[in-house]
């Protein structure tokens, strides 16, 4: 293996460890990924995990275009991104917490939920993602300080398109495992509360993203 096949590789392997390290940390995709194990079908939230996975390639988007680090730079872009992402934290949040309370004699999740559509689960994975600054941060700081401005635009490509798959490979994962009959049905017996606590996850990421700083 040549220097510089040594020099790929090992750039490789430092944006997929970073990258691991920022999508398995806790935050408002996770939040967002067990607030629909908990509410929706398999079927739902693996279309939720793959818009977060869209999400991600629209932060490559930019930093690939150099549109995130003006992003960084600029108090108002970076401020309204950061209400939004907020304010759409807040929203799902609230409704969380706003929920009925299911059935207690009906043991199907479709008869005590009312299952959404792909379309519309898509949509709440990418929105969560894509509006959320510090993403924006992340991905800003990736492409500048740890893949070269000297890498070859094919290779900064493969590198988010990596992370977008990895992303979904993740959240997929996450939400097979969550909604196991064996874990559903434990989940089940405190539905009500376990929305309730998402709900308050969700609105407390809602908050920490409004009060996020550029730092």
């Amino acid at each position: 293996m040549g220097w510089h096949n040594v020099v790929v590789m090992f750039a490789f392997l430092t944006v997929a460890f970073v990258h691991l390290l920022a999508v398995a940390s806790p935050g408002p995709d996770f939040a967002i990924v067990v607030k629909q194990s908990v509410t929706q079908s398999r079927k739902i939230v693996l279309w939720t995990a793959f818009g977060v996975a869209l999400g991600i390639l629209v932060h490559v988007a930019y930093s690939l275009l150099g549109i995130g680090f003006i992003i960084s730079q600029s108090i108002f872009l970076f401020t309204t991104i950061k209400l939004l992402g907020a304010a759409y934290l807040l929203f799902i949040g609230w409704k969380s917490l706003t929920a009925k309370k299911p059935h207690q004699n009906l043991s199907s999740l479709d008869a005590q939920h009312p299952q959404m559509s792909a379309w519309n689960a898509v949509k709440v994975g990418f929105l969560c993602n894509a509006l959320n600054p510090k993403a924006t941060l992340f991905f800003v700081a990736l492409f500048t300080q740890v893949i070269a401005p000297t890498t070859p635009i094919a290779l900064q490509l493969f590198y988010g398109l990596y992370m977008s798959v990895a992303t979904f490979l993740w959240f997929s994962m996450l939400g097979s495992v969550m909604t196991m009959q064996i874990i559903r049905r434990h989940v089940d017996v405190f539905h009500q509360w376990a929305e309730r606590m998402m709900g308050t996850v969700l609105i407390a990421l809602g908050l920490k993203v409004a009060f996020a700083t550029r730092e």
